[in-house]
């Protein structure tokens, strides 16, 4: 299976990179850095010459931007080239009427394969940051339906994906998320019993037909981006 390099060396070297033309499920606390993880996938995929879209459901462009630069990570070379493409759904609501407003929030609720309807034809590579903005009042049984659906699209058109949870939302549903995907990482933070301190902490929970760790891998998030702490953690 064709890989695709995430740009966090960990996780690159004991996967090999992500599964071409599969969803990934990421969730986590809030602060654990799920938005640095996205766009530290977007960049590398850039750098691979793929064509790469990017749906915020919260943030604008612009503060992407920001922390991008915070990493030296020249997302708006991406851009101009072409290779990135920001979809901001919260700044398309934002400037239509209220009227306007009601009908596209309520179109769009509950409803993920809207949200196909978006990407951009040449897209091979995707981040949905994040879904769940788009789960209020559904049901389990609904959810999984819906997510089920939007993954066998996304594989239709081999489109290597990265689908962010917010920790409330995957509280409610990751257990049944884990079904649909083909793999998952749950960022955490914790304390530390030895030393007493809070520290990150990465969960490979899932990835088909790939060798993963089974310990938590501590991570930090660095002048880089996102860094595996050491090759401990590999072993």
């Amino acid at each position: 299976m064709k890989r695709i390099n995430t740009g966090i060396e960990g996780i690159d070297e004991f996967t090999n990179g992500f599964p071409e033309g599969r969803t990934l499920l990421i969730t986590g606390d809030a602060g654990s850095g799920k938005t640095i993880l996205g766009l530290q996938f977007a960049y590398t995929c850039c750098l691979q010459n793929l064509k790469t879209a990017y749906i915020t459901t919260e943030e604008d462009a612009e503060d992407l931007y920001i922390q991008s630069e915070a990493f030296n990570w020249d997302i708006k070379d991406c851009t101009d080239k072409g290779m990135l493409k920001f979809v901001e759904l919260a700044k398309i609501r934002a400037e239509v009427t209220e009227a306007e407003v009601k009908i596209e929030i309520d179109s769009m609720k509950g409803n993920f394969a809207k949200l196909l309807e978006i990407i951009p034809e040449d897209t091979e590579a995707l981040i949905i940051d994040n879904i769940g903005s788009y789960t209020a009042k559904l049901t389990p049984y609904d959810f999984r339906s819906r997510l089920d659906l939007l993954v066998y699209e996304l594989k239709k058109r081999n489109i290597t994906a990265l689908i962010i949870l917010d920790s409330a939302t995957s509280y409610e549903f990751n257990e049944i998320a884990l079904y649909s995907v083909y793999g998952a990482i749950k960022l955490m933070k914790r304390e530390n019993p030895y030393t007493g301190r809070r520290e990150r902490v990465m969960d490979v929970v899932k990835m088909r037909s790939t060798k993963t760790p089974t310990q938590f891998l501590t991570y930090e998030i660095g002048p880089t981006g996102i860094e595996i702490n050491s090759a401990i953690n590999l072993k």
